[in-house]
């Protein structure tokens, strides 16, 4: 394979094993097995919690790509003494300091941040901040080229910045690829399987699936009280469903995150009371903010079958034992993206994954 221009990859605190994982694809790839594209970095912290960045790796002229999970909180410091959790502000602020660390050093800085840094406040409603967009512009200031995320929760927010390149991807075939992995038996057959939206706002990407594999698609509408908020939002008060029968159907849940999954759950229920078969749940992102055991009661009552979630953020080692959970490996897909970015080859075929998908279900229906 062709080299690109030096390539070097950053790995921000919790990303170690990813960026591993794809310095291996691409040493394997460029037939330098001896090579090793990382550059560390450290993030000292004093003792008031203040922090600096320190580049350990000379990274002039080079296309710096900087892996970053604001969104695990395994990670810890001390601060007066005590342990504390890294926070997604903690880990911008990070984020920040090794692009200031580099001091315009690099040929191109390309941020691969899979959870978008608030994404979730990425409009105005009110008097209130913007924080996503701020985000944004902040590292278009700090002269970052490309901001690549995944399954971001508006995506147009990237009109922040027009005038710099904004990538949102989604796992829709490393999803569909873990499913047949996991189950032979899945049939992509309009009388035997559906996709279904939990709510409104995920209508797109629902409907992307249902399109390439010529289904029915259903959604929930989540009925809200406005009159209160709670934890930020508005409360849910039901889901109403719009679609069609499902009895007997097997049916695929798809949305971009799991936060605390009563949401999630609740739209399972229905659909096994309304007579679907089984219940697969794909999730870009499993944060599941308020533990594993209302997750592992549902499971236990057959409320749904299995959860598919990418390796792109954090996941605790309690998650990866669950026999309901699946985790969903992008690292090779990544690695695709960073190669091609990197030789100036054109990465639009990658976004859009039909063929690959086509392919999928046509070796699917020839194992038969």
């Amino acid at each position: 394979m062709k080299q690109g221009h030096d390539l070097a990859i950053i790995a921000m605190k919790g990303c170690e094993q990813i960026a591993s994982d794809i310095n291996y694809y691409l040493c394997d790839w460029r037939d330098d097995e001896e090579h090793n594209y990382m550059v560390p970095v450290t993030c000292p912290r004093f003792g008031s919690g203040e922090a600096k960045a320190v580049i350990q790796k000379t990274a002039r002229g080079r296309d710096i790509f900087i892996l970053c999970d604001v969104f695990n909180y395994g990670i810890t410091y001390r601060m007066y003494g005590q342990e504390n959790r890294m926070s997604p502000d903690d880990h911008f602020q990070d984020l920040k300091r090794v692009i200031a660390a580099l001091g315009g050093k690099a040929r191109r800085i390309t941020v691969i941040m899979p959870m978008l840094y608030e994404g979730r406040q990425h409009k105005r409603t009110g008097r209130e901040s913007l924080d996503c967009a701020i985000a944004l512009q902040e590292l278009e200031n700090m002269r970052v080229s490309n901001v690549i995320t995944f399954d971001a929760h508006d995506p147009r927010v990237q009109n922040a910045i027009p005038l710099s390149d904004f990538d949102d991807l989604r796992p829709t075939y490393q999803m569909l690829k873990a499913l047949t992995r996991c189950y032979q038996d899945i049939r992509f057959d309009k009388s035997k399987l559906m996709i279904v939206s939990p709510d409104e706002g995920g209508m797109q990407r629902c409907m992307y699936y249902s399109s390439v594999l010529g289904l029915d698609l259903g959604m929930f509408y989540k009925k809200r009280d406005y009159s209160v908020v709670v934890d930020g939002k508005n409360p849910i008060e039901s889901h109403r469903w719009l679609g069609s029968d499902v009895q007997g159907k097997d049916v695929i849940i798809v949305d971009d995150m799991i936060s605390s999954g009563e949401s999630m759950i609740d739209v399972a229920g229905k659909l096994k009371a309304m007579g679907a078969g089984r219940i697969f749940v794909f999730s870009t992102f499993g944060l599941f903010c308020n533990g594993l055991e209302v997750f592992d009661r549902a499971y236990a009552q057959g409320v749904f079958t299995k959860i598919f979630t990418t390796n792109l953020i954090y996941r605790t080692p309690e998650l990866l034992q669950r026999s309901w959970y699946c985790e969903v490996n992008m690292a090779k897909y990544l690695a695709y993206i960073i190669d091609a970015i990197n030789e100036e080859c054109s990465v639009s075929a990658m976004f859009n994954p039909y063929k690959k998908i086509e392919m999928l279900i046509q070796n699917m229906q020839k194992e038969g």
